[in-house]
């Protein structure tokens, strides 16, 4: 099969995403006494070797920093993160676990300024297992047609018949954080585990957190009592079984929720990416499951090192999620493109990514 290299379709929906963007940055508050600064944009690439720019305005044999103090560096990080706390402290919808399929799921939502988006992730790096391909190798594989949401996040891929190839699985990882975490409607809280969930009656309102240190230390220190965020919608995003693995569908089995989580099955990618997307749902009121989590309560069969069923099951589960909003979304086929015009479902036409 020839292969060719391919960034996707980066014309119009270049210009999309541009003014989507921008869309998006306008609903964000200015902070006071702050001065927002775009980046500035390059028109010509540098072929060949890395070159130092002409226009360069620093000495590099004496460079000097601009004066601080150390109090106003600790003000700076603090005074922001407890103001995203308060945001967040009653939000949309909390995605537990920033993998693919979580990191994706949020993608989606965020393209809605109005939705407030809260990510938890107990790691201090996010991505989950999207930094490498399998067995620690670079390459990430994504089997067609999931390839049409690397086009609108901007990823390159080598292109086959019937799948794709990105290089190194951190190019997908690091572009979607980069766009999912510039936009003023999201906030990721790495290093924070959800301890346990909210439960109202027979629905989930929420997670309960605490710092991920602590989280693992409980059993070695006194009583350190927890946090919690509300939320309209908790996406339970935390991956196969393990250390911190389908921590959500497991604490929703000890509390009699759902009656049991048989585990996923042994590998078999064909049936494992369609199950998976398939069986993306709310699992109980108030909650949606994702990304391979799905598989450890069906007990579908693993995938391997294939990531496209994580990056739609992400998509699907963002609009279920605005379902459970009352927003409009793919599921329900209410969708208005002048909402936003970056609200694009990959595989709409696909038949998986639609059951």
């Amino acid at each position: 099969m020839a292969a060719t290299m391919s960034v996707g379709a980066l014309g119009a929906a270049t210009a999309l995403r541009v003014a989507a963007d921008s869309n998006v940055g306008s609903a964000a508050g200015s902070m006071s006494g702050a001065r927002m600064v775009a980046p500035a944009r390059r028109t010509a690439a540098v072929k060949g070797s890395m070159k130092v720019s002409a226009s360069m305005s620093h000495n590099l044999r004496d460079y000097k920093f601009a004066p601080i103090k150390e109090s106003i560096v600790a003000r700076e990080m603090t005074r922001r993160y407890m103001t995203d706390m308060i945001t967040h402290a009653d939000t949309d919808v909390v995605v537990v676990g920033a993998g693919s399929a979580g990191l994706s799921c949020a993608y989606e939502l965020s393209k809605n300024p109005n939705v407030k988006v809260a990510i938890i992730e107990q790691s201090v790096s996010p991505g989950g297992g999207a930094w490498l391909g399998g067995q620690l190798f670079s390459a990430m594989v994504v089997r067609k047609p999931a390839h049409r949401f690397l086009d609108e996040v901007g990823v390159a891929y080598e292109e086959m018949e019937d799948y794709v190839v990105i290089k190194h699985a951190a190019l997908f990882t690091s572009t979607i954080m980069s766009k999912l975490l510039a936009r003023p409607n999201v906030k990721l809280f790495n290093a924070v585990a959800a301890e346990d969930l909210i439960i109202r009656g027979d629905r989930v309102s929420g997670v309960v957190t605490n710092w991920a240190l602590v989280a693992q230390n409980h059993n070695t220190q006194s009583c350190m009592d927890p946090n919690v965020m509300e939320a309209k919608v908790v996406v339970s995003s935390c991956g196969h079984d393990g250390p911190f693995g389908a921590t959500g569908v497991k604490r929703l089995r000890s509390i009699g929720m759902i009656a049991s989580v048989p585990g996923m099955k042994c590998l078999d990618m064909n049936a494992a990416e369609d199950a998976i997307v398939k069986h993306t749902r709310e699992v109980v009121p108030g909650m949606i499951v994702t990304g391979m989590e799905v598989a450890e309560i069906d007990g579908s069969p693993r995938m391997g090192p294939t990531f496209g069923a994580m990056m739609i099951s992400g998509q699907k589960a963002a609009h279920l999620a605005l379902k459970a909003l009352g927003l409009p979304n793919e599921m329900d086929g209410n969708y208005k493109p002048n909402v936003h015009p970056e609200l694009v479902l990959a595989s709409t036409d696909d038949m998986t990514a639609s059951a």
